[in-house]
């Protein structure tokens, strides 16, 4: 890793940029932190198919952050939440969040709390339960791999707070799926996310429970 940190930086630096996102000098430490330690963990624990540290910049840290513009927060629930992704990401990012990384495999929810340790985030809670399991409410809840989109609101809707929102990190067949909702959940807005440093086409769809009317971000 040593030998790349500078490449990881320019990249992580160069991605920002790009994503119009500002970030101080703990903030990017922090965030190169997460990608050593994930690279770190991975070779014993397998946590994600991205081995190369510069892939993982573009791939998860870049990826994560493309959202970063409709996060608002303040209690925000990861569902499926693998390695932490997006959520440690947006809490390095906005330290006022309140992130909680929801996973059911006992490996990556012990990567989740190793890394809130290390990197010093009194904002994040791992939680190692299956989403129909845990009670709680949360504004707005996350997930970038986790099911379906009919599967994702049937599974968490009792966690989402009046007026909260779903952000559902998706490729282009999310079109497919959107027949799928509830009849009461639909979606209010569809972005296209550009991620630097990647090829592929990536999409953020914000769902809300018709008649809510919640606070812009």
């Amino acid at each position: 890793m040593t030998a790349v940190a500078p490449q990881l930086a320019e990249r992580l630096d160069q991605g920002l940029a790009r994503l119009d996102i500002a970030a101080d000098d703990e903030t990017r430490l922090g965030l190169l932190r997460l990608v050593s330690l994930l690279h770190k963990w991975n070779r014993a624990y397998n946590l994600t198919a991205v081995r190369d540290p510069l892939e993982m910049v573009s791939r998860h840290l870049l990826d994560s952050a493309a959202v970063l513009p409709w996060v608002r927060g303040p209690r925000l629930l990861d569902v499926g939440a693998g390695a932490g992704l997006p959520g440690l990401v947006l809490a390095i990012l906005r330290p006022e969040l309140a992130v909680t990384l929801l996973d059911s495999n006992g490996k990556k929810v012990r990567f989740q709390r190793q890394a809130v340790l290390e990197l010093g985030l009194s904002n994040v809670t791992p939680v190692q339960a299956r989403v129909e399991a845990i009670q709680g409410r949360f504004d707005q809840i996350i997930s970038r791999a986790f099911a379906s989109l009919g599967d994702f609101v049937e599974l968490s809707e009792h966690l989402l707070a009046p007026g909260g929102q779903w952000l559902a990190m998706k490729g282009p067949a999310v079109e497919d799926e959107l027949a799928g909702l509830p009849a009461e959940v639909a979606p209010i807005a569809r972005h296209e996310l550009t991620v630097p440093f990647e090829s592929g086409s990536r999409r953020l769809v914000i769902l809300e429970r018709q008649g809510s009317t919640p606070g812009r971000p």
